[in-house]
């Protein structure tokens, strides 16, 4: 029912109007001053207040002020009763809040024509907040289980698919397979072409993903470039393994976003019910070991959970945690391998390489560890380290009137980040140990190189203007392109061992290795071939006008004093 105040300081006119109203059916109650009226106002709420203008104790116009002031009645539909004429007060009653005022005498059609269309009004306005109130609702129910970019459902809703796709299998002695996604590499897309194109293509694959999948499959994004495929009712795990080769093929197809065309690949982990496991949360839990397995070894690939995975998460994390103590408790070595001139046989210079003297484990080679530092953020601290160390130690050659030559420093991708200071590093190593820069060599992969180009070919030229030569290590591997080799400042090319090993048998790789030298000396580069083992690689090297060689055919990489015996000795080709 409607309930409507009346406040009026003069009795009868009071109750003539509540009666009034009573009579139209309305509830209604009475005030005899504003004082009285405000408090039966916020304890009732009625849907509409008629109020006398002058009255004594609280008038009509400090009786609206205090109405509109209380957040519970400042919105309930206010008719003023008065028997001034004048505009002024009618102009200052409504600036005060009034919705309508009525002129004594009035009659009881005009009363209730006034009542009528205030109430009329309220409840349109009324239903309208509520259906604003309701889309409101509804918007925030569909983002609180969507993601807002992509669309598609959110982790609290895969959660609870998840869930629900699980029980439906117990019930009908079903197997389900729970793929987790990781997009390969997707910070290089941010960092080089920007967030706004990293957000369109994060909406690509997004529609990949859903033209792909069928009606009764889930995909969802879990949170930044992971996504998540439940597909249920699986019959083999051979259908699995074509499924996960499709959705691999799919994504890596190139993407044309504002006149870029890019390539990105993905990682995919994959975990079976019942088989792997009969609970959501360990189903997740294998799904995202398999996935950051599949990502850490080869990329653009898929791996099967496996409780052997469970195993090697537990020795990753051993060894990430003894990895930290390692760098504090200066545990790292430096071994060097000799680069030796194959014109006059004499070591010109070495590469350092990094092992690990564990305590219990001894000596750990760099390709079980490196990975380990890249993921865990420490490889800055590691080259950090590992350069302040060959640094150190070619000052004391210096000192000792050793010719050590140049010494190489392999380079992270972490270091040609913008907010990675490698120049100042490298100045501030150097000068402090009083090593010139031509001494010191920095190699990096092709990969490091494309992955920012921009900002690396800037802070390569800084390199090059301080005296620093620069290697491209394992070419060949990667890109291979002759427009970065054009456009990058480089000094040296490093043959990948993969192209030496078969360089007598394989006619393919003793191509592939004199059209590097020949490219190579085209740009006026250095040329060194790595994992050279017999005397024939050396000869066909000298050949075919190789600068340099690097492998256990001259020496195995060797701790600093045997490296310094073979300085001193003067040891030859």
């Amino acid at each position: 029912m409607t309930t409507i105040l009346v406040i009026e300081d003069v009795e009868s006119l009071r109750e003539e109007i509540m009666e009034t109203l009573s009579y139209e059916g309305f509830d209604v109650l009475g005030a005899e001053n504003g004082a009285v009226g405000v408090q039966i106002a916020k304890t009732y709420l009625p849907n509409l207040i008629i109020c006398d203008i002058v009255m004594p104790e609280l008038d009509g116009y400090e009786t609206l002020v205090a109405l509109r002031q209380e957040p519970k009645t400042s919105m309930i539909p206010f008719v003023f009763l008065t028997a001034m004429i004048e505009k002024a007060d009618m102009r200052q009653a409504m600036q005060l809040g009034a919705d309508d005022y009525l002129t004594k005498p009035f009659t009881s059609s005009e009363l209730l024509g006034a009542i009528t269309s205030r109430l009329k009004k309220y409840n349109s306005v009324r239903e309208h907040y509520y259906d604003e109130i309701k889309a409101v609702g509804e918007r925030f129910e569909y983002l609180s289980h969507h993601d807002e970019l992509t669309k598609l459902p959110n982790r609290v809703l895969f959660y609870e698919s998840l869930i629900q796709a699980v029980l439906h299998a117990k019930i009908n002695s079903k197997s389900l397979a729970l793929l987790f996604l990781d997009m390969d590499n997707f910070n290089i897309i941010n960092n080089t072409l920007g967030n706004d194109i990293g957000d369109q293509l994060f909406k690509a694959i997004a529609e990949r993903l859903k033209r792909y999948a069928s009606p009764c499959d889930m995909v969802a994004r879990i949170q930044g470039d992971e996504f998540a495929i439940v597909i249920p009712d699986i019959v083999d795990m051979l259908s699995v393994k074509r499924e996960t080769q499709t959705i691999l093929d799919l994504l890596s197809h190139p993407y044309n976003l504002y006149g870029h065309e890019i390539f990105i690949t993905s990682s995919i982990g994959i975990t079976i019910f019942p088989d792997d496991h009969q609970e959501v949360d360990g189903l997740i839990k294998n799904a995202e070991l398999a996935m950051y397995y599949a990502k850490a070894h080869d990329r653009n690939t898929y791996k099967f959970y496996s409780p052997d995975l469970n195993v090697q998460s537990s020795e990753y994390m051993a060894l990430a945690n003894s990895l930290h103590r390692a760098i504090d408790r200066q545990e790292l070595r430096v071994f060097y391998q000799p680069l030796v001139d194959l014109k006059s046989g004499q070591i010109i210079g070495a590469e350092a390489l990094a092992r690990w003297q564990h305590p219990e484990l001894g000596l750990i080679m760099p390709g079980r560890f490196v990975p380990v530092a890249e993921q865990t953020g420490l490889i800055l601290r590691l080259t950090e380290l590992i350069l302040s160390s060959v640094c150190e130690q070619m000052r004391l050659w210096k000192e000792l009137g050793i010719n050590y030559g140049f010494i190489a420093v392999n380079l992270s991708s972490q270091h040609f980040r913008p907010d990675n200071n490698l120049i100042e590093l490298i100045s501030k190593v150097l000068q402090k140990n009083g090593i010139e820069p031509h001494n010191l060599e920095l190699e990096l992969t092709e990969s490091i190189i494309m992955q920012n180009a921009e900002f690396t070919i800037k802070v390569l030229s800084q390199l090059q203007s301080m005296g620093i030569k620069v290697a491209i290590d394992d070419f060949g591997t990667g890109y291979s392109s002759l427009s970065y080799l054009k456009h990058f400042p480089v000094n040296t090319i490093k043959i990948d061992r993969c192209f030496i090993q078969d360089l007598i048998t394989d006619r393919h790789d003793a191509a592939i290795a004199i059209a590097i030298i020949d490219l190579a000396h085209s740009l006026s580069l250095q040329v060194i071939a790595e994992g050279v083992e017999t005397v024939e690689q050396i000869q066909f090297l000298k050949e075919h006008g190789c600068d340099q060689i690097q492998g256990y055919f001259f020496s195995p990489p060797l701790p600093t004093n045997e490296f310094e015996k073979m300085l001193i000795e003067g040891k030859c080709l």
